[in-house]
This record gives C-alpha cells, structure tokens and sequence, in this order.
C-alpha cells in the first residue's frame, strides 16, 4: 500500500494565510511521503481535488490531518461529509482522518513552551 497525507484547512482569501501549511507539506514530503493540503473553502485545491491527485500519484491509503486547533464545527460536522464524498466517489481508497492537530498532546506542550518564553 502506498500511503500519502492530506493537509486540510479552512482557507484563506489571504495567500500568505497558507505558508506555514505549506511548510508541514514540505516537512512531511522529507519524510518520503507524498503530501498535498486541501482546504475547505477559499482557497484550491479542495478535499476531493488533493485526494485524486494523490490516488492517481498510486496512493491506496490516505491519512487527512485536520490543520485546526481543535474540534470545531469544520472538524466535526464538514470534513466527516466531505470524506463520505470522497469514498463513494473512490471506493477503494483506504481514507482515515486523524484527530485535529491541536489537540495532540505534544502540539499543546509546544504551544505552552511558546507562550511561556
């Protein structure tokens, strides 16, 4: 299985608003996976249009890394309807969503060794 990872945002009119999205994509991309963020509205390319990028790249397993600083509305009302979308649409893509990343443990202990300094 070829795994890849999807960076999902909410988007911006603002283009400086996705840099430090870009600079994960280019971090995870090091580590040899292949990576394209996405994002809800705003901005290209959307959820659908990263997703078929990557699978038409052979991708068979796609990890969706919510880019938010926790759960909210998008996280857990939007982005549940568009990976139901997008698995009807490719059925044999192995899709599984992570958590938003600002609740993993180690982001909040980063962002309180920032606000601390």
């Amino acid at each position: 299985m070829t795994r890849a990872v999807i960076l999902f945002g909410h988007g911006s009119r603002d283009p400086l608003w996705r840099a430090p999205m870009d600079a994960v994509a280019e971090r995870v991309a090091a580590q040899g996976l292949p990576v394209r963020c996405a994002f809800l509205e705003l901005q290209p390319p959307d959820l659908a249009t990263a997703a078929a990028e990557l699978a038409e790249g052979g991708a068979t397993q796609l990890t969706i890394v919510p880019m938010f600083l926790g759960m909210g509305r998008h996280a857990r009302e939007d982005l549940p309807r568009l990976v139901q979308d997008l698995q009807r649409l490719r059925p044999g893509l192995q899709v599984h969503v992570r958590p938003a990343v600002g609740e993993d443990p180690r982001v909040l202990e980063l962002l309180a060794s920032i606000a601390g300094a």
